[in-house]
């Protein structure tokens, strides 16, 4: 019998690769168990370069600040009982010494009573003085004197050694992250240079045949290397320093040796190779690690489910899954807290706010599933809009607001059921104009000039109908929206109700999209392109989201026929536009500007309205104001026609 192993038992080696699936508590229990949890060592470093480190000791001063009693005016130490009773009408007349205390000079006379001393702002206070009379409440004499048309209190205008700080005060503990205001009290006591716990070294391997580096030319099938940029970052903001040690293909020899020239750092973190696939060396290779290696392979997370953690030697090693949103949740659920203690900070706690989800979302019994949410803050308080987007995505994690945690055991979270959010920032920050609606690149154009302009806007691309909806309840400035009405045949105006009003956005033309060299669509005529697509079963269509205007356009067009590909669907023209560009459909639905971009043949089959549903309630805003200004703007309208767009 042959050694070479059949289909059957490559599949079987596959399957072995992953352990038990367990909690995420479990996960982090056996993985921090290998751990200690404790900053790494402490260094010291010269206070020009302690920038944002961690404090690792108390800091005690060794001087008052300030360190001499000192003037907060210009004008005339005293002895205050000399200005009791001295107004404009009776003034009170003393003469000077003959010093003028300018900052950095220490006194040399001392002021009795019927006498004062020339001191200007932040200058030592004499002897004998316990007051200083502001130079505006006074008049000189012609004998050389002041006469003080005001009087002044016993401490008045003075600042006294050790108010700020005092000789043995502490004013810094361990743990806090140097700012520019820390700094500035650490010069204050005179500290050239600071302990500081060590950053913790986190070596990074991007794995896998399809990634690219970052401007390097993007081969068909590839996909650029998103993730060792985020991760970087990530360890960055949470007090440790990357070590950025490029990408490895998948070739069991060159990770290994990557992966024993990370292990010189504090922590490993590889990207990508966690899964089944027979092509994912990275838990083959970890696997080798020892004492004790692999502590779990797989958790009930969603997204994140095939993140593997492991330790050697008490040095953390995880596979992050390649996705990028897998990669981050993952990075934040497990590295993060192993990274803080390293560099010697406090645990995060995140905010937590209350929301409504509007829409019904599904979720797969067994695994905690967080899910990514856009926060528009509404008449009734906030509502959490899931993102839409898979572990896939890299734009979802950095625009979210933050996520709801769906339970393992739950299947299904109604519409209008309440929620909590919690943050991925330390504070919401809420935009001034909220779009939500069908996705437009003439749409985020014009949000890109309010955002010049100084106005924050946030947008979600949710389809017409889900614009329409959002703007009836209330939870958007604008639904971008381009609805036909079947009965009339009229675009947006007859859908809106009575809460509602129509800002006139633009028009644009509807078509089918192909790639030029394919015959079956060389006719402009759209009923022969459609019949030939109908006609040949080989023929694939690329589709679009249930809910959008040109979902309700291509159903009108098949007359209740579909075919091929029909229930693909992509969310944007975009999407459409790339899988018609890469030979993964024939033909699909777009607009003309987008076709132009990719390459592609275009046959016109309408010019729709892509107009702006408001809340009523809402015109006034200042930033709806600003909206419909600039849709009036002569530079924004001759941009908006460079795009293709067409305006009346």
């Amino acid at each position: 019998m042959s050694d070479k192993p059949t289909d059957r038992t490559r599949s079987a080696a596959r399957q072995e690769q992953f352990l038990d699936v367990i909690s995420r508590d479990e996960a982090t229990a056996k993985f921090q168990r290998h751990v200690r949890l404790q900053p790494l060592g402490i260094e010291v470093v010269p206070l020009i370069l302690a920038l944002r480190r961690v404090l690792a000791t108390t800091v005690l001063s060794d001087v008052d600040v300030p360190g001499f009693d000192r003037s907060n005016v210009d004008g005339f130490a005293v002895f205050a009982a000399d200005t009791y009773g001295a107004m404009e009408e009776r003034p009170s007349t003393l003469a000077l010494n003959g010093e003028v205390l300018e900052p950095g000079v220490r006194p040399s006379e001392t002021v009795v009573p019927g006498r004062a001393s020339i001191i200007a702002t932040g200058g030592m206070l004499p002897r004998g003085a316990d007051a200083v009379i502001m130079v505006e409440q006074t008049e000189t004499t012609r004998e050389g004197g002041i006469e003080c048309r005001n009087s002044v209190a016993s401490g008045q205008n003075i600042t006294f050694a050790g108010t700020d700080i005092a000789k043995g005060e502490t004013v810094l503990r361990p743990g806090q992250v140097l700012t520019s205001r820390e700094l500035g009290v650490l010069a204050a006591i005179g500290q050239d240079q600071v302990d500081v716990f060590r950053r913790p070294r986190v070596a990074i391997i991007s794995t896998g045949n399809e990634i690219v580096a970052p401007g390097e030319p993007l081969r068909t099938g590839a996909v650029y290397d998103s993730n060792a940029a985020i991760i970087g970052a990530a360890v960055e903001e949470l007090g440790g320093e990357p070590v950025h040690l490029g990408i490895v293909a998948d070739n069991d020899a060159e990770l290994e040796a990557a992966l024993n020239r990370a292990l010189g750092c504090d922590m490993v973190i590889l990207s990508g190779g966690t899964s089944e696939g027979a092509g994912d060396l990275s838990y083959r290779v970890v696997s080798r690690l020892g004492n004790p290696g692999i502590v779990a392979h797989g958790v009930a997370l969603k997204p994140g489910k095939p993140i593997c953690l492991a330790v050697t030697d008490g040095k953390p090693v995880l596979i992050l899954p390649g996705f990028p949103t897998s990669a981050i949740f993952t990075f934040h659920e497990f590295v993060a807290p192993v990274l803080r203690a390293f560099a010697g900070l406090a645990q995060e706690r995140r905010q937590i706010v209350p929301a409504t989800l509007p829409l019904r979302v599904n979720s797969e019994r067994g695994r905690t599933e967080y899910l990514l949410v856009s926060l528009i803050q509404g008449d009734d308080g906030l509502t959490a809009y899931p993102m839409g987007k898979g572990s896939g995505s890299v734009t979802a994690f950095s625009y979210a607001d933050g996520f709801v945690t769906i339970g393992q055991h739950e299947e299904i979270v109604e519409a209008g059921s309440d929620v909590t959010v919690q943050l991925l920032g330390q504070a919401l920050e809420p935009a001034e104009l909220i779009a939500i609606g069908s996705h437009c690149v003439g749409l985020d154009y014009l949000l890109g000039e309010l955002q010049r302009r100084g106005i924050a806007a946030k947008s979600l691309n949710v389809g017409s109908m889900g614009g329409l909806a959002a703007a009836r309840r209330g939870e958007c400035d604008i639904g971008g929206i381009h609805l036909m009405d079947p009965k009339t045949g009229v675009y947006n105006r007859p859908l809106l109700d009575d809460t509602l009003d129509l800002i006139t956005g633009y028009r644009r033309m509807q078509g089918i999209v192909y790639r030029v060299d394919d015959g079956r669509f060389s006719t402009k005529d759209v009923a022969a392109a459609v019949a030939n697509a109908l006609a040949d079963r080989e023929c694939t269509m690329v589709n679009r989201n249930t809910g959008s205007g040109t979902r309700i356009l291509i159903d009108r067009l098949l007359g209740g026929k579909q075919p091929a590909g029909y229930g693909v669907q992509g969310k944007s023209h975009n999407a459409v536009a790339a899988a018609v560009a890469q030979g993964r459909a024939d033909w699909g639905m777009a607009i003309d500007t987008v076709a132009q971009q990719y390459g592609l043949g275009f046959t016109p089959v309408q010019e729709e309205h892509y107009d702006f549903a408001v809340p009523k309630a809402r015109l006034e805003r200042p930033a709806v104001q600003a909206f419909r200004s600039l849709l009036q703007d002569a530079a924004v309208r001759a941009h908006l026609r460079g795009l293709g767009f067409r305006l009346d």
